[in-house]
């Protein structure tokens, strides 16, 4: 089978032992050709080139962005998606059962690939504008949050958690106004109209994970159905405690708080800002936009299940 494998190698986990040590692997069973991306929007180019000469599977080594960035290159094609955790969290690579690790998940690649038949699926991806997003969409607060961590992107390979948590005391003290709505999501004809100060769209559960722990603000979404809405209406500190405690604990929990609308099975919608807003897409922030077009896109990517 032909293989690219694309290697970030300023991924908070990619060293060149680990970069050797999966290509070795993989290229015992395989037809592998490995390139390193050195630039954003890299390993878009890359993977759509491997589309267009017939490669049946693109392996990603690095943080949800990069693998973001491939899945957009693959979208509507026959070539697959592999992911492999080499970001600081990983989050679509675990959601889909993938261990955290490199080299165990190689392993379960190259299981998984003795029987493409039964492994390889296709898969509904989210999309915003013209964009595909694998497992959410963050409007509002969480996108100003990953904004402080993006400036200081090297702490993220030694510290990232409590690089996330600083950045979230500081995007709610300093860095965004949470004190009013900043946009509304409306749905189509016959739905609300939701004001928000935070929301996600989700693709996929969880949102994120806090070391070992699932972060569950969406347990509704799925790869195998339409996309999910979570809408956060205010952001006081009790509101964000019970949001935070509820999303590690159950969802019993989490249907319990106030001023949290979680809307299942949503083919599309439109966020509408009061002004502009912050975005970020598969962790990776986007800047500040006006307005979004929201869908579902079922079965538009074809991606490699862990047995």
């Amino acid at each position: 089978m032909r293989i690219l494998l694309i290697v970030n190698p300023s991924a908070s986990s990619v060293t060149a032992r680990v970069r050797l040590l999966v290509a070795a692997r993989l290229s015992a069973a395989h037809d592998v050709t490995v390139v390193e991306t050195n630039r954003q929007g890299h390993a878009a180019r890359l993977a759509r080139g491997a589309a267009a000469t017939g490669a049946a599977v693109v392996a990603v080594l690095g943080g949800d962005g990069t693998l973001n960035e491939a899945a957009n290159g693959l979208a509507d094609t026959d070539t697959a998606l592999a992911p492999l955790p080499g970001g600081s969290t990983n989050v679509f690579a675990r959601t889909i059962g993938l261990p955290n690790d490199a080299i165990s998940a190689t392993d379960r690649l190259l299981e998984a690939l003795r029987d493409p038949a039964r492994s390889i699926r296709r898969v509904g991806l989210g999309m915003a504008d013209d964009r595909y997003f694998l497992f959410h969409l963050g409007v509002g607060f969480d996108a100003a949050l990953v904004e402080q961590v993006d400036r200081h992107g090297p702490l993220k390979r030694w510290a990232a958690h409590p690089l996330f948590a600083w950045a979230g005391v500081a995007a709610w003290f300093r860095h965004y106004d949470h004190r009013r709505p900043r946009f509304a999501l409306r749905y189509p004809t016959g739905r609300s109209i939701e004001d928000s100060v935070f929301a996600v769209i989700a693709n996929t559960n969880p949102y994120t994970f806090v070391g070992n722990r699932p972060f569950d603000i969406a347990p509704t979404a799925t790869l195998d159905r339409p996309l999910t809405t979570v809408v956060v209406r205010d952001l006081r500190f009790l509101r964000i405690f019970q949001l935070v405690y509820g999303a590690l604990r159950s969802a019993d929990r989490l249907a319990k708080v106030k001023g949290l609308t979680v809307r299942p099975d949503v083919t599309s919608c439109e966020i509408v800002g009061h002004g502009s807003f912050p975005v970020q897409m598969d962790g990776e922030a986007l800047g500040q936009v006006e307005r979004l077009q929201i869908r579902h896109v079922p079965e538009v990517l074809a991606l490699v299940m862990p047995r």
